[in-house]
């Protein structure tokens, strides 16, 4: 066995295939007299060198290969049934009152942290609440804000005003949509802008995963947009870790309702060059 630091190649596997030096992202791997080296600087723990080796002859510290799993088939969907299955999602807004078990919670975060992340940097967080007074309470706090909105004149007020007047006539949760559980993802805020654009992605394989475990799940934008602002009342109830801040949101719960048909949208624009 060769150490190269992080790296470990196994000469008798080995087949100078060179594979793992041409898929690393950050050049950390080399073919050096058709022998792999670790001559980079930077080594960015995605692990493609180990889960492109055809013999299973290198191993990363960082990404061990006892850690990786065997992908038998690829691409593991055909078109068809890939295609189905995205256009299958949907943002839902009526939950069943039922509890989420921590457990599916768990399983559905366990796969957000696959989502591709620049530089697989990750370094998103999680804060689950499923209390309903804390619910409600957050739902409260996010219609105040929308009314202070309102009354500075905000450009948004027009939008807001049709969803607060609702809210007074019904009281119903225009915020959370009553979902019993809501998924508050966060970063460090040195970790902006990229920590918010990694738990977009990370976030969206959570809700194109949660069907699959018989949940539902939509981007609670209004709790995001009035977090984002800074407002006092809401942060308050979070009780984020210091210097910690709200990157995006979930609400997950059982779906109400089935849906029957896949929605359509507009055509794509594109243009080529």
């Amino acid at each position: 066995m060769i150490n190269m630091t992080l790296i470990n190649i196994d000469q008798e596997k080995c087949i100078r295939c060179a594979l793992c030096s041409k898929v690393c992202p950050s050049s950390y791997i080399t073919m050096e007299d058709n022998v792999p080296e670790a001559t980079g600087q930077i080594c960015i723990s995605c692990g493609h060198c180990v889960a492109v080796c055809p013999t299973a002859a290198i191993d990363n510290q960082n990404a061990p290969l006892v850690n990786q799993v065997p992908l038998e088939t690829f691409p593991v969907f055909d078109a068809h049934t890939a295609e189905t299955f995205l256009r299958s999602r949907r943002s839902i807004r009526q939950y069943k009152s039922t509890a989420v078990p921590k457990e599916k919670i768990l399983q559905l975060l366990n796969i957000a942290r696959f989502a591709p992340t620049g530089g697989n940097t990750q370094g998103v967080g999680y804060k689950v609440i499923n209390k309903a007074e804390t619910l409600h309470k957050i739902t409260t706090a996010t219609v105040d804000w929308m009314k202070e909105k309102i009354a500075l004149g905000s450009p948004l007020a027009p939008y807001f005003t049709s969803r607060v007047e609702h809210y007074r006539k019904t009281s119903g949760d225009i915020i959370l949509q009553n979902a019993p559980c809501l998924i508050v993802a966060m970063a460090p805020q040195s970790f902006l802008p990229r920590g918010r654009d990694n738990t977009h992605f990370s976030l969206a394989y959570a809700e194109l995963y949660a069907p699959a475990i018989g949940l539902g799940t939509c981007w609670a934008g209004f709790f995001e947009a009035c977090a984002a602002d800074g407002y006092p009342d809401l942060l308050d109830l979070l009780k984020l870790p210091p210097n910690m801040v709200v990157t995006g949101a979930l609400m997950a719960g059982y779906p109400k309702y089935t849906y029957k048909r896949l929605v359509d949208r507009n055509p794509s624009q594109v243009t080529w060059d």
